[in-house]
């Protein structure tokens, strides 16, 4: 297996998960846009994007969708729930919502405070998606009341989809705004021992 990926990107979803399950794969460090700074990119994947992961024949950029697959491909694992297992419906909701729903808002915020040039960046729009991301984040609030893990009592894959949205709105200054179960639960996902290993790989 092999993944392509920027430092903190969508694709630390995926390298989080082959760090959790423990999987031989091969990490590209890229630097970003990798379509831009990484020659070839375009060829491996035309949208350009991150992550490109590719595990024989089969080629992924869905950095949610890797974290199923590698479940289902190379399970059973804790970090799935099974189709037979209460929960399960759940378990997905949470995996599409992580980027459909609460990544999406934040990469405009990205993009209007730091990749855009000075004279292209527009408050207003950081503003009304900031607002957007952390109105769909009390969804997030709500499931952790009382709990450590969003579903099944233990970790999966979908807290480390959704986990992600929350680090990378700490990266962007949104964390200050984050309701108490929210700011617990993004400070003890960061102190697994897979978390930590992701983020030494990267470096």
């Amino acid at each position: 297996m092999k993944l392509y990926h920027c430092r903190d990107a969508r694709s630390f979803r995926a390298l989080w998960a082959l760090e959790e399950m423990q999987l031989d794969y091969e990490l590209i460090n890229m630097e970003f846009p990798p379509r831009a700074t990484y020659p070839g990119y375009l060829d491996l994947n035309p949208l350009g994007t991150v992550p490109t992961f590719i595990d024989g024949d089969v080629t992924m950029t869905e950095s949610s969708g890797i974290c199923q697959y590698l479940v289902d491909k190379y399970g059973p694992s804790p970090l799935g729930i099974r189709v037979d297992e209460p929960g399960y419906g759940e378990y997905l909701n949470w995996l599409y919502r992580s980027d459909a729903t609460l990544t999406f808002p934040q990469t405009l915020v990205l993009r209007y405070t730091r990749l855009e040039p000075e004279e292209r960046r527009i408050p207003q729009v950081v503003e009304d998606y900031s607002i957007w991301y952390l109105s769909r984040l009390r969804s997030v609030e709500m499931a952790l009341e009382g709990k450590e893990f969003l579903v099944g009592d233990k970790f999966t894959m979908a807290d480390i989809a959704v986990h992600y949205a929350l680090f990378l709105g700490r990266s962007l200054g949104l964390d200050e705004r984050y309701k108490p179960n929210c700011q617990r639960y993004l400070a003890s996902m960061m102190e697994r021992d897979g978390f930590k290993r992701a983020q030494a790989k990267q470096l």
